[in-house]
């Protein structure tokens, strides 16, 4: 594990304040026999037990879960999309809206304010029951009437005749233009806005995206589309959850570091072992706000909100990397980082802060515009009678981008031995499975509204036990 001192120092320190102050906690460790007196190093802190939502949130009453039993305070709730069962409503205060606009903030006054003029931000998430969109709001408002910043902000969500208007009606009136959302439904709005009248590259756009992990492809295709003119410094990805808010962040060098490594192989491995075939994200995190573990290839986080979160598994695999790790990684490999920085002419917004890379969730979901989609979403749709004639109720699902960098989700599909089905079969299933789609997750009946056939997943029927993905013999593969 890499954790210096004060991380583990603060860590510690909150979890021996919710092991006297919070009754679930307070109860888990009494379960787990867990003396708090005797946590004093890191050492004895990895030992404590991971909290989680099966074996902690969903234990424990909301109530119980929180500092001092109680509820009776202010708060705003989010909830999660209740894809893997109920969903989950998680509280937060003002502090936690307080360390969202510093990230914000941040981003702001390495190139927007820096810039000078006027800015409007659109917010394109969806702003219903979910995180994204009103912690982006919330923290945005508060940075700027605390700094009399001359930010105006518009929350169209993920409505595109909103955005396009604004782009077209509002926008023109700025001197530059910031759209926040997930990636793939930002490049939807950037590839119609020319259809539309736009000319996006005439907005001096920066970009804030969340929730989805993408290529170095997919950055290059919206840089050159939007007319991005800094790499490196206008777009930033955020790592965050509605657990917790805003977590970590990219920033100019951990783009600049993911660049270089894939580029180069060897540093690729070095820095992200095990992950060649994969697409991590990487964000820097200030150990103030939390604080990030990785155990057997699995994140924990420790982080104060109003149910605090001890060592507490957020459902992602990744790890962790401090500032002076990396730079001796890029040393071992040939390359000078600081020469580096400079070269990229980002030396002056470095922060050396920690760095967490994610690069998949543990329950092998897949993602489809910023929303998961799991493996138990698709398999009903799979038993019912009609398609029980046909296929084995085997499938694989995948993320995939067609030659014009749009996402797609693809699920691949085992047919029964001899089983021919026709295309009326095909158009059939792909309707069930949207509807049931629909049906199980609120994000995905809104994205469908929206995308109609494109939020349609494509369907590549296979042989029996054909071994691209239904080799005989081996536990099957969900999510490649």
């Amino acid at each position: 594990m890499n954790q210096n001192t004060e991380n583990i120092k603060s860590a510690i320190q909150l979890f021996r304040e919710a092991a006297q102050r919070v009754p679930a906690y307070k109860d888990f460790l009494k379960q787990n026999k867990v003396n708090p007196d005797e946590v004093v190093s890191g050492k004895d802190f990895e030992r404590v037990p991971p909290v989680d939502k099966k074996n902690y949130l969903r234990k424990y009453s909301l109530k119980d879960l929180c500092w001092d039993g109680s509820l009776n305070k202010p708060l705003v709730f989010t909830s999660t999309s209740g894809s893997t069962g109920k969903p989950f409503y998680f509280a937060r205060n003002e502090s936690i809206d307080l360390q969202s606009a510093m990230i914000y903030e941040s981003f702001l006054k390495q190139n927007v304010l820096k810039n000078g003029g006027t800015t409007l931000i659109i917010v394109c998430f969806g702003m219903g029951v979910w995180i994204g969109g009103l912690i982006a709001y919330e923290s945005l408002r508060m940075s700027s009437c605390e700094n009399n910043y001359p930010i105006s902000i518009l929350t169209p969500g993920i409505n595109k005749k909103e955005i396009f208007e604004a782009l077209r009606e509002l926008a023109p009136n700025f001197n530059q233009v910031v759209m926040i959302g997930y990636p793939p439904f930002i490049k939807d709005v950037i590839d119609e806005s020319s259809s539309m009248g736009i000319d996006i590259k005439a907005m001096n756009i920066k970009l804030i995206f969340a929730a989805e992990i993408f290529t170095e492809k997919f950055r290059d295709y919206i840089v050159k589309k939007a007319g991005i003119k800094n790499t490196y410094l206008d777009i930033m990805h955020i790592y965050g959850s509605a657990d917790i808010g805003t977590m970590a962040w990219e920033t100019g060098i951990s783009t600049l570091i993911k660049k270089l490594a894939c580029k180069d192989k060897n540093l690729f491995s070095s820095l992200f072992p095990g992950l060649e075939n994969k697409t991590p994200t990487l964000a820097q995190y200030n150990p103030r706000f939390i604080n990030f573990e990785e155990q057997n290839g699995e994140i924990l986080l420790t982080g104060n909100n109003v149910v605090p979160l001890v060592r507490y598994s957020i459902g992602d695999r990744g790890g962790v990397m401090s500032y002076s790790e990396v730079s001796r990684i890029f040393q071992e490999n040939g390359y000078d980082l600081e020469k580096e920085l400079r070269k990229a002419s980002i030396e002056g917004h470095v922060e050396k802060l920690p760095f967490v890379y994610i690069y998949e969730r543990i329950d092998f979901a897949t993602t489809l515009y910023g929303l998961q989609i799991f493996p138990e979403m698709i398999r009903d749709s799979l038993l019912h009678d009609a398609a029980t004639e046909f296929l084995t109720g085997k499938f694989t699902l995948l993320t995939k981008f067609d030659n014009k960098q749009n996402q797609y989700l693809e699920i691949n599909v085992e047919l029964k031995n001899n089983a021919k089905p026709d295309s009326g079969f095909k158009r059939m299933l792909a309707n069930k499975i949207t509807s049931d789609l629909s049906k199980k997750s609120s994000e995905f009946r809104e994205l469908h509204a929206h995308l109609k056939k494109r939020a349609v997943p494509k369907l590549v029927f296979w042989d029996f036990n054909d071994p691209t993905y239904f080799k005989a013999g081996i536990k099957q593969k969900w999510v490649a």
